[in-house]
């Protein structure tokens, strides 16, 4: 399917091991799914123990979705994961101009 609607990618950085809650959040929001990538954090203040840094290992999942679904997504990471909890979610949304390959998700397979 090829397409030129409202669609974003959406992008949602976590704590590693909070990804299936996040998950949850997604697909109840009416996303299809998203694409996991794990990452590493490193933030203004580095710890080190015996001289070796410490990582922070985070993961990042991608999904796109319609406009109105990213901002639904977005409001309900932000309540029930956000930064004031241990997922510390953060979300951010990029344009997207054109989609191949993607299936769009039936009101009917979103219940």
């Amino acid at each position: 399917m090829e397409t030129k609607s409202e669609m974003k990618a959406l992008y949602i950085i976590v704590n590693s091991g909070f990804t299936d809650e996040v998950m949850e959040i997604i697909r109840a929001s009416g996303a299809s799914g998203g694409t996991i990538v794990h990452a590493r954090g490193e933030g203004s203040h580095h710890r080190s123990f015996l001289g070796i840094t410490l990582d922070h290992e985070q993961e990042i999942i991608i999904s796109i979705v319609e406009k109105a679904t990213a901002e639904k997504i977005m409001s309900e990471v932000r309540e029930k994961s956000g930064l004031k909890t241990d997922v510390h979610g953060i979300c951010y949304l990029m344009p997207v101009e054109r989609v191949i390959g993607l299936v769009p998700v039936k009101p009917a397979e979103q219940e």
